[in-house]
């Protein structure tokens, strides 16, 4: 019998006792009414930045509809200049041919 006790690492099992009772404790410390207040603050801070995120993106995505309908607006104007002047062009050649 006391060989046994004598190959027992006492280090490591003294280690594993004290971890089992940190972890106990935290365990309860974690799980007490002020540790639960502390939670409910953070989360409700949480969800108070998640709202402002949340605007933020809806006005970039406003704006970035309101660039996006105006650039397709500016690029249909310029499709349409050009296609008046190059009817214009070939309504000039013509005129030039005729009158040759």
């Amino acid at each position: 019998m006391l060989k046994c006790i004598d190959c027992i690492n006492w280090k490591k099992t003294g280690l594993f006792a004290a971890g089992v009772a940190f972890g106990t404790a935290g365990i309860k410390i974690l799980s007490s009414k002020d540790a639960k207040k502390v939670y409910t603050n953070c989360t409700a801070a949480a969800l108070r930045a998640k709202d402002c995120v949340m605007k933020t993106v809806s006005a970039v995505q406003e704006n970035a509809e309101d660039i996006y309908a105006d650039a397709r607006n500016i690029n249909e104007e310029r499709a349409a200049e050009a296609a008046a002047a190059e009817f214009e062009d070939a309504a000039e050649e013509t005129t030039e041919e005729v009158n040759e």
